[in-house]
């Protein structure tokens, strides 16, 4: 009886590629021994003008998995199309292993029971924003007040997150819009309202950080933050509905909760402190 958990000797002169055992010559000295669960063929584009990002991940995901990749390129569009024709499959790249069709780099990564990087929410891109905000402030503070810790680069710290949360928002408008107006409760009574607010916030944001026109920044930042606050609100804590939050644009797939009401609540802290704060303070 064959024992077919062991490790495979690579001693036949004609193996077939797809399931992983590399060519011998028939009376080779040495004898190669292969895993062949440990080996992976991959098919993948190569071409003069484009480069497949996917198979590159493919490759590179293999090889830090520990993987012996048997990497195939794929020069020409009529290469391409054979391929896909001879294994009836409809995009490259393409994974073997010991034999089986993997697939594509989701299927790859599902395979090696990594997460699906194209679905699910996380925080990380908002906190991507607050994290380059903080450094962007006390760098400017460090530069034009000799420290780091100062009133000003809190002030500034709020600013410029306003700045570049509008900013990722007016990447893609309309789906910033959509997404908006699932939980807003102005842009759901007044639609305008959607397509402004990201405008609003840069303008805000902009006049804060440049400490002018408080008496439009102020009122801009304590209107949409106070409504923003009260929709996210609503939506989260009161109709304890489930959505993706609109703060970092249309493509972001950051969850609706508390996240989201920081956002809100900064603009209204800082609008609230505009108004009481000393002057000649920041």
């Amino acid at each position: 009886m064959v024992d077919e958990t062991a490790p495979v000797f690579a001693n036949l002169h004609h193996a077939d590629p797809d399931f992983g055992l590399g060519e011998i010559l028939p009376g080779h000295a040495d004898v190669k021994m292969i895993d062949p669960n440990r080996k992976a063929v991959l098919y993948r584009m190569v071409m003069e003008k484009h480069v497949c990002p996917f198979g590159l991940k493919s490759k590179h995901l293999l090889e830090s998995k520990g993987y012996e990749v048997e990497d195939h390129w794929l020069t020409t569009r009529e290469e391409v199309d054979a391929f896909k024709a001879r294994h009836q499959v409809q995009t490259t790249p393409q994974t073997f292993i010991a034999g089986q069709r993997i697939g594509g780099n989701t299927d790859l990564r599902r395979f090696l029971g990594l997460d699906d990087q194209a679905k699910g929410t996380g925080y990380a891109p908002v906190i991507c924003v607050f994290l380059t905000a903080a450094v962007i402030a006390l760098a400017a503070s460090w530069d034009a007040l000799g420290t780091s810790v100062t009133v000003q680069a809190g002030e500034w710290f709020v600013a410029v997150s306003m700045l570049l949360l509008a900013m990722l928002k007016l990447q893609d408008l309309e789906t910033f819009t959509t997404m908006f107006l699932g939980y807003d409760l102005l842009g759901r009574r007044w639609v305008p309202y959607a397509y402004a607010y990201p405008f609003l916030e840069w303008f805000a944001g902009a006049f804060m950080a440049a400490d002018v026109l408080h008496w439009l920044s102020v009122p801009i930042a304590l209107f949409i933050g106070s409504v923003g606050a009260v929709s996210v609100y609503y939506a989260v804590y009161v109709q304890k509905r489930e959505l993706k939050c609109a703060c970092v644009g249309g493509a972001g797939s950051v969850p609706l909760g508390f996240v989201s009401l920081l956002e809100n609540l900064f603009m209204v802290a800082m609008a609230l402190w505009m108004l009481v704060r000393p002057a000649g303070m920041g």
